[in-house]
């Protein structure tokens, strides 16, 4: 029985997303349905070209993710250390 070799890639994604959706600002039960129904969307997915596109964008929304998160940080940070700006 051969292991189609994207499988580990696609599976590597969704424990990223998994693992990112814990700070998800509408809760981490809402990000962890969005993802299982996204994923369930694609799983009947075969061509490996698609897949690979598929896992392309995943990888783009773990960035934004990544980006919203740290934009959340700074602006936190920034209300607690500086006077506002008037």
């Amino acid at each position: 029985m051969a292991i189609n070799p994207l499988r580990r890639e696609v599976v590597r994604l969704y424990k990223n997303l998994l693992y990112l959706g814990r700070e998800y600002p509408q809760g981490s039960v809402y990000f962890r349905e969005r993802l299982k129904a996204a994923f369930m969307k694609n799983k009947d997915v075969t061509d490996p070209e698609k897949i690979k596109k598929l896992v392309a964008k995943g990888d783009f929304v773990i960035k934004e993710l990544e980006a919203m998160y740290y934009l959340r940080k700074y602006r936190t940070l920034k209300k607690r250390y500086y006077e506002p700006e008037k």
